[in-house]
């Protein structure tokens, strides 16, 4: 009787120890303290070694020098993605901490997860979940209690800049950390049908503690992009509404008040949203409010990812027949616009609950201050401009080609899953050839680039000895979309806007003015036309006329002495 009674002891205190275990430092502190990164990595361990519906994966290791931890989570404890494909499984990915001062979606995952595994909350079998616990490594590990001074709570928190010092927030296609390599070795693993990407807001006061960036659904376009905007997305924010967590998108007023209402983010592919839209991804940005307490923050957080899955397990069937939908219209769409802007005919009306904006004399400069008076909420049906349209149209060629010398740009399309193929010989080939004609550099750094914009272009067909080894990339694959964004020129976010091709805007030979004086003498009597064409220029180019160095270069340029590959865009296209 006494074994029996000490044994009882024993298991209730094991018992009550594994419970103990198994809360977050969120819950333990009462909503003050958010987790750290080796708190997190072993509070997912400690749930795995319980639960066999969790399996913790390594991926590659990032700028800190830890690895990229996925943790997945499939009710029938089958981990293999041929398996979801088979069995028509939406896959959901969750990303935590990209911003670690920004830490409410770590915690309030942690809490779902291990909800979802106690029963607590039904897991839906269609469903599997694939959560990076803390994005931003290096940020986490930076921990400190001021950065973040527009937020309320937690006690301290992680850093914005990773390892190198970058917002990873900025980095999903220019790929220059270890980080965003590792995500996107995952991102492609799970081919994941939505994104959730977990942030705190900066901006405006107002009521509600949730606000939410959607990809742009005319960006996503195609079946997928219409069923984001009339039905799965009014189906979230209706969910929210009916558990008190009033939703309203990310918030950025036409001016410092709501009457003129806003414009949807705008995401270009360097952000989540941005990046998931060119492979067919629905992707949400929660953004919960800075300056609502730490702890309302975190449960907002829970709620909406609990209602993303269960809205996601209603209308799985519906959302993977319209991804794979527009998957499909992609292969024959032709056009492509490469940048974006919001449509203003047009708008949709939402409930807005905010607090009167007024003025005051500032304590610090003197002059008059803006603050928003909590003493006096408003509830406002305003204008939200969500509708966008495309500019900048391009024509898909049938393929690209690129010389092997570019291998950062081919390491990156083949982290992005791109289907490459590499000519067996030495071949000439007729391509149609971009040169570079003008363009602006920023003077000043953003994200480690001075990045080139402006970009105008001259296209001409030509015939270019292609050799052995280098890269023919066909444009009939997923990463169709993708492609087209990254490697033409005039890409507001491509590769040529993020430095990669800046080797060929420098010139790499010249020549001495008094030697090339006798050259270019005796290629003019060989050549009148060009004689012509710079007398003709003399005539209305004032500048021109009165220098002789621009002369001397303008025969220069127009001689075969001149390098090709100068302002010659390196990669072709096959039409």
């Amino acid at each position: 009787m006494k074994k029996t009674f000490w044994l009882l002891i024993v298991l209730i205190n094991c018992t009550g120890a594994i419970a103990q275990a198994l809360l977050t430092p969120f819950e333990k502190s009462g909503g003050k303290e958010t987790a750290t990164y080796f708190e997190t990595i072993d509070f997912y361990k400690r749930l795995a070694v319980k639960n066999k519906q969790l399996r913790i994966m390594k991926f590659a290791t990032t700028d800190a020098g830890y690895p990229l931890y996925l943790i997945l989570f499939a009710a029938n404890g089958n981990f293999k993605p041929a398996h979801w494909v088979a069995k028509n499984k939406v896959v959901v990915l969750i990303n935590n901490g990209i911003h670690p001062g920004e830490p409410d979606g770590i915690d309030a995952t942690m809490m779902l997860l291990r909800d979802m595994c106690s029963g607590k909350i039904k897991a839906a079998a269609n469903v599997v979940l694939g959560i990076i616990p803390m994005y931003n490594i290096g940020g986490a590990l930076n921990r400190n209690n001021y950065s973040r001074v527009n937020q309320d709570g937690p006690k301290s928190y992680g850093f914005r800049g990773n390892a190198q010092n970058l917002n990873l927030n900025r980095d999903f296609t220019k790929l220059d950390s270890k980080d965003a390599k590792a995500f996107t070795k995952i991102f492609h693993y799970l081919n994941p049908d939505i994104l959730i990407d977990n942030h705190v807001s900066d901006g405006a006061d107002y009521q509600h503690t949730m606000t939410l960036i959607t990809t742009q659904h005319n960006k996503l376009g195609g079946a997928i992009g219409k069923f984001l905007h009339n039905e799965f997305e009014p189906a979230i924010y209706k969910s929210m509404e009916q558990q008190k967590w009033s939703m309203t998108p990310y918030v950025d007023f036409y001016g410092s008040t709501p009457e003129k209402g806003w414009a949807a983010f705008y995401d270009p592919p360097m952000f989540s949203t941005g990046y998931a839209a060119l492979f067919q991804t629905i992707s949400f940005m929660p953004e919960t409010h800075m300056l609502k307490p730490f702890a309302d923050r975190v449960r907002s957080n829970y709620a909406l990812m609990q209602t993303i899955a269960e809205v996601t397990s209603k209308q799985s069937q519906k959302l993977k027949a319209n991804r794979l939908e527009a998957i499909e219209q992609l292969k024959e769409q032709k056009r492509f616009p490469l940048s974006w802007k919001a449509d203003t005919s047009t708008y949709d009306i939402i409930r807005f609950k905010g607090y009167q904006a007024l003025y005051k004399h500032s304590n610090v400069t003197g002059f008059e201050r803006l603050y928003y008076d909590r003493n006096k909420p408003f509830e406002k049906d305003v204008k939200f401009f969500n509708s966008f349209t495309g500019e900048k149209f391009v024509d898909a060629p049938i393929a690209y080609l690129v010389p092997q010398g570019w291998w950062g740009v081919m390491d990156n399309l083949k982290l992005n899953g791109v289907k490459v193929k590499r000519l067996k010989h030495d071949t000439l080939i007729n391509v149609e050839v971009y040169r570079i004609e003008d363009y602006k550099s920023a003077i000043a750094p953003f994200e480690k680039h001075h990045r080139n914009s402006n970009v105008t272009v001259s296209k001409k067909d030509q015939n270019l000895e292609f050799f052995k080894g280098d890269y023919v990339i066909y444009c009939n694959q997923p990463a169709k979309r993708y492609l087209i964004e990254m490697l033409e020129p005039t890409s507001d976010h491509g590769f040529f806007a993020w430095n990669y091709f800046d080797a060929i805007l420098e010139q790499k030979e010249g020549y001495s003015d008094y030697r090339w004086e006798d050259v270019a003498a005796e290629y003019l009597v060989k050549h009148p036309e060009v004689k012509q064409q710079m007398d003709e220029r003399k005539k209305t180019d004032t500048s021109f006329a009165a220098s002789p160095k621009a002369q001397l270069n303008f025969v220069y340029k127009n001689s075969p002495y001149y390098e090709p590959e100068h302002m010659r865009y390196p990669v072709f296209r096959l039409k």
